[in-house]
């Protein structure tokens, strides 16, 4: 690779993240602890502010931001393959808005590349949900980017029906269910829910703020996931 080429991933790959230790950008880039931390110098030499130390980690400052980019073939067929996946899956307000964006991608692409990805011989059926489902997921979705706590009717495997106040934290996809992931306040604890057996979303005035223990990092580090990604 050029070194131009990696001081670009270099700054992409600290752009997509809250945090990035010196360890995971020599392993994403297949090169030395030595080579990051000169390549970091280099480039807060030449004015790109990232912020940060070696042993702690290193963040783009606010505000920084690069020239638009071109996108690879392969790039651009990986954009709708992703969409082409997604969209059946995502409620329609959503749906439409990545539908609108991978228009926009495709637009600007030079010829050869944009006949590529549209040909991209890779489909995804429509899944099971109806819209009723789909209409939860749209609600679910919403409070999540409202921070509102929900009050909804949970219809359980065996067909019990129980009133939960909740914190909405994520929506998860496994295979032809959504599941959202919760803090119950029945329970005192985190929860998942089907989107399809929710009879019942009330969106409530009161919010609610991430809180030790009770949050999407907290429940995905107890499933030992990596929430950074």
């Amino acid at each position: 690779m050029r070194r131009a080429d990696r001081l670009f991933q270099l700054v992409q790959l600290i752009r997509g993240r809250r945090l990035c230790t010196a360890a995971f950008l020599a392993a994403r880039m297949e090169v030395s602890l030595r080579t990051v931390y000169r390549d970091i110098a280099d480039l807060q030499h030449q004015g790109v502010p990232i912020e940060g130390e070696a042993g702690v980690g290193y963040r783009m400052r606010a505000g920084f931001d690069l020239p638009p980019l071109m996108f690879t073939t392969d790039e651009a067929k990986a954009l709708v393959a992703a969409a082409r996946l997604a969209q059946p899956r995502l409620d329609a307000g959503l749906g439409a808005a990545l539908e609108s964006a991978l228009s926009k991608v495709l637009a600007v692409l030079p010829g050869t590349t944009r006949a590529a990805a549209e040909s991209l011989a890779v489909f995804a059926p429509l899944d099971d949900a109806d819209d009723a489902t789909r209409d939860r997921l749209a609600a679910v979705r919403r409070a999540i980017e409202g921070r509102h706590v929900l009050q909804i009717g949970y219809r359980d495997l065996k067909g019990r029906l129980s009133q939960r106040r909740i914190r909405p934290l994520g929506c998860f996809y496994w295979g032809p269910t959504w599941t959202l992931a919760a803090w119950c306040e029945l329970r005192g604890d985190f929860r998942n829910f089907r989107i399809d057996r929710l009879e019942a979303v009330e969106l409530l005035p009161q919010r609610f703020r991430d809180e030790p223990g009770r949050s999407l990092v907290d429940l995905m580090r107890r499933y030992g996931v990596d929430p950074a990604g």
